[in-house]
């Protein structure tokens, strides 16, 4: 049996009541499709007969216009495997199709508000990256990840039933993977909740987005780290958020700078077990502050947890969900880390105030993440492998920040790397008056990926510097990343 019947050209038109033949109609909308790139250079067209029937004329009318298109070159005739496009119309070499659209409109479209308000703001997130290298920071370390069991599990799967895996995923969440995450949130966190009180997003992103828009109106203030998560940013800007750039000192969110410039906000977002991206640990002061805050303005609070699982050198510190008495925090989590990013898997964890809302906006417009994929994180966590997982990655992530550290220490007088306790990212402070994008593009120019700390500040801080990933770099790499930034940074000197 053919496994190939050619090319779909359902857009192909034949106007019977037009005054051109039908053989120049058929000719001329192949040669369209061709030249304006609906078919790939070396693509099949169907059979003569099947085109024939598809198309709804005579098999001669549609060898005719074939054989037109193989006499001009942009069709090859293969004695019995078919007619394909001719190999040598590659992209480049493709003429230009006259612009049959029409004028360009005399004015751009109205955008709706929250658009044209967030655009000023939104940061690009074009950088994220795809390919392990120094230093990278929102990258885990791939090579490490343990392939074969996962591979087990997800044949598993898909030999199940197919409605199971292949119908609409339950909108709040695969409830199997609901229950892992509770336990796991229990055993780990110190987070005590029911898996009804989980719901399974796509993506860290998502759930930002989510709760934005069923919290906040336009013009409400929300309490943001500074520097801080551009992701969430992004998302709470675009929902129509005036975000309250607060400054970050040793012990995180400055909660008396929040009170002063916006006592009456309605929302907070921090990241207090690793902030992003100075890796400071918000002291029970401050959380405390924080959740009192909260109280007091009938506020609510997110802390995104992103890369909580990766402590290696004391005793993880509470999440600030686990000492909420007032039940103001939504506590977000993800896989993008502790797994890999292309599963596009995250949780929100929502205070019992907030259950029948978020179920009820979950089953209204959520069509839910792949059953699947969900079911198959479930068994990655309750065969015990996710906790294997992540207790080697903490080895893993102490000898690379520790090569980091080592090898930094050649620098210090031009750039003042910061040893952290957990996560796969920390800071470099420039020591001279160095200008940050200068040096993230000659650093680009070696193949060595930087980000500037400036990209993650809502307004100007004092210092200036990197932020350094050093989790999906191995040890040599990171090392020989260290010398080219060192070079880099004495040139500019």
């Amino acid at each position: 049996m053919k496994t190939q019947a050619g090319a779909l050209l359902s857009s192909l038109r034949i106007e019977r009541e037009a005054g051109r033949k039908i053989s120049v109609q058929l000719y001329m909308g192949l040669r369209e499709i061709i030249l304006s790139g609906g078919v790939m250079p070396g693509e099949r067209l169907p059979a003569s007969r099947t085109l024939a029937k598809e198309v709804g004329v005579s098999r001669t009318t549609v060898i005719d216009a074939l054989d037109r298109l193989v006499a001009e070159g942009l069709l090859e005739s293969r004695v019995g495997a078919g007619t394909f496009v001719a190999a040598a119309l590659v992209s480049q070499h493709r003429p230009r199709m006259a612009d049959t659209t029409g004028s360009a409109p005399s004015k751009q479209p109205r955008l709706s508000h929250a658009t044209t308000h967030a655009a000023p703001v939104l940061a690009p997130r074009s950088w994220l990256p795809h390919t392990s290298q120094a230093f990278i920071t929102a990258l885990p370390a791939l090579d490490a990840f343990p392939m074969a069991h996962w591979a087990r599990l997800s044949a598993r799967h898909w030999r199940g039933n197919r409605d199971d895996v292949m119908g609409y995923g339950f909108p709040s969440g695969y409830f199997g993977l609901r229950r892992a995450i509770a336990t796991h949130l229990n055993g780990s966190r110190g987070i005590k909740c029911d898996p009804e009180q989980i719901f399974i997003v796509a993506g860290a992103q998502q759930a930002f987005s989510m709760i934005s828009s069923v919290l906040l109106n336009p013009g409400d203030r929300v309490w943001f780290e500074n520097p801080g998560a551009i992701g969430a940013r992004n998302a709470l800007v675009a929902n129509g958020a005036d975000l309250v750039p607060l400054n970050i000192d040793a012990e995180g969110m400055m909660v008396a700078e929040g009170l002063q410039k916006a006592p009456h906000f309605r929302l907070a977002f921090v990241t207090p077990s690793h902030q992003q991206p100075l890796g400071h640990v918000m002291s029970l002061t401050r959380r405390l502050a924080l959740l009192q805050a909260a109280e007091d303005a009938d506020a609510l609070i997110v802390e995104d947890d992103y890369d909580g699982e990766f402590h290696y050198d004391n005793q993880p510190h509470p999440s600030l969900r686990s000492i909420d008495t007032y039940g103001r925090v939504i506590y977000v989590g993800t896989f993008s880390k502790s797994l890999f990013p292309s599963l596009r898997l995250g949780y929100i964890l929502a205070p019992e105030g907030l259950v029948n809302i978020f179920s009820n906006i979950s089953a209204a417009w959520l069509s839910g993440v792949p059953t699947a994929t969900q079911a198959i994180v479930a068994d990655f966590m309750d065969e015990g492998l996710f906790s294997t997982h992540v207790r080697l990655m903490r080895r893993t992530y102490k000898a690379r920040h520790d090569a980091l550290i080592d090898a930094s220490s050649t620098m210090k007088d031009l750039i003042d790397v910061q040893p952290t306790s957990s996560g796969f990212h920390t800071v470099g402070y420039f020591k001279n008056a160095y200008d940050e994008n200068t040096v993230v593009a000659q650093a680009a120019e070696k193949n060595i990926v930087l980000a500037q700390l400036s990209r993650y500040c809502l307004t100007p801080i004092t210092r200036k510097g990197l932020v350094l990933g050093f989790g999906s770099a191995n040890p040599d790499e990171i090392t020989r990343g260290v010398s080219v930034l060192k070079t880099i940074a004495e040139f500019r000197r």
